[in-house]
């Protein structure tokens, strides 16, 4: 055998040793990571066979085994929705509420965490700090119950408030007016979502190095000049990434991810022509009617507009900054 090949097979031989010790040490970490893979498999990757519905003629009584042995219908569920006497105003109201929330609940945690890290006083940051993300742990359910305790008709706190000072004069019918819904839903997802989202933008203002600050203000720039020069380009790579991620999932919600919650539990039959969207549409032929290969064709349609747009944010963001997921 030739030296130079013998030495070669050492050297592999000893580098699959020192992957194996390292494997070893990493055992319980690997066993986590394991877990994970498994969870996702097992609950996100194998319903993706129920996909097949959509391009099939099946019912509930056909059973699992109907996913795969059932009628091929083909483009017909789709071709249905789109000639549903609803989709037009599905798809204006499912729009208008993604856009709405990623105008303005993708910027207010990045101007909130930029104002938190301009305070100075550590204490009232950290209760700020805490006090912001807490209702993220609490849920839609309750935030329900929370808003009809200030905005209902009925001794609303708001309602209550505002005429005791004679600014109005009956009560706001925020709660079931179509009118107000958007607002609604906007506001009580950047109430909710907005201190979560904080702590990612605070990390990234935490990995910027004091230097750059010690150096513009060396320079004489002024506070507003060191959040604009320094502070935000630090963060831009974070702001992009989450921006990407924003609009990839902006028919579901976005940032807070709550379209279908939201539309679910603050529509009613009077706000319907503003409230109800694509999910919740989905989500009624498929339980109320049983009509699961149409609800599937729905849904797949979404599905496939949200990796559009993952990959055309990812584009351009690319294009304009450099920056991407991949």
């Amino acid at each position: 055998m030739k030296p130079e090949l013998d030495q070669s097979i050492t050297l592999n031989d000893n580098y699959k040793w020192k992957k194996w010790k390292r494997f070893k040490k990493q055992i319980y970490f690997q066993i986590f990571v394991l877990i994970g893979i498994l969870f996702l498999l097992i609950f996100n990757y194998t319903p993706m066979f129920g996909i097949l519905m959509a391009f099939k003629n099946y019912t509930i009584s056909d059973g699992i085994a109907g996913i795969f042995t059932s009628e091929w219908v083909g483009m017909k569920h789709f071709q249905e929705f789109v000639n549903d006497y609803r989709f037009s105003d599905l798809v204006r109201n499912t729009l208008v509420l993604s856009l709405l929330k990623v105008v303005f609940t993708f910027p207010a945690p990045i101007i909130f965490a930029i104002m938190l890290n301009e305070v100075r006083h550590s204490t009232l940051k950290r209760f700020v700090q805490t006090a912001s993300y807490l209702p993220h742990f609490i849920s839609w359910v309750v935030v329900l119950g929370i808003a009809s305790a200030f905005f209902s008709i009925n001794n609303g706190l708001v309602n209550e408030w505002l005429l005791a000072l004679n600014i109005i004069q009956e009560p706001l019918p925020i709660l079931i007016d179509a009118n107000y819904f958007w607002g609604l839903a906007v506001s009580s997802a950047i109430w909710k979502e907005m201190g979560w989202w904080t702590i990612i933008f605070l990390a990234a203002i935490a990995g910027i190095s004091p230097s750059l600050y010690e150096a513009a203000e060396i320079d004489g720039a002024s506070r507003l000049a060191r959040i604009w020069y320094v502070t935000i380009p630090g963060m831009l790579g974070t702001i992009v990434v989450v921006l990407i991620l924003t609009i990839g999932s902006m028919l579901g919600g976005g940032l807070v991810g709550s379209n279908f919650e939201q539309a679910f539990l603050f529509g009613n039959t009077v706000n319907n022509s503003t409230s109800e969207i694509i999910q919740t549409y989905a989500f009624k032929v498929g339980l109320a009617e049983g009509r699961f290969a149409y609800a599937a064709a729905i849904d797949l349609i979404q599905a496939v507009i949200s990796i559009f747009l993952i990959f055309s944010s990812n584009f351009i963001a690319k294009k304009v900054s450099g920056k991407g997921l991949f």
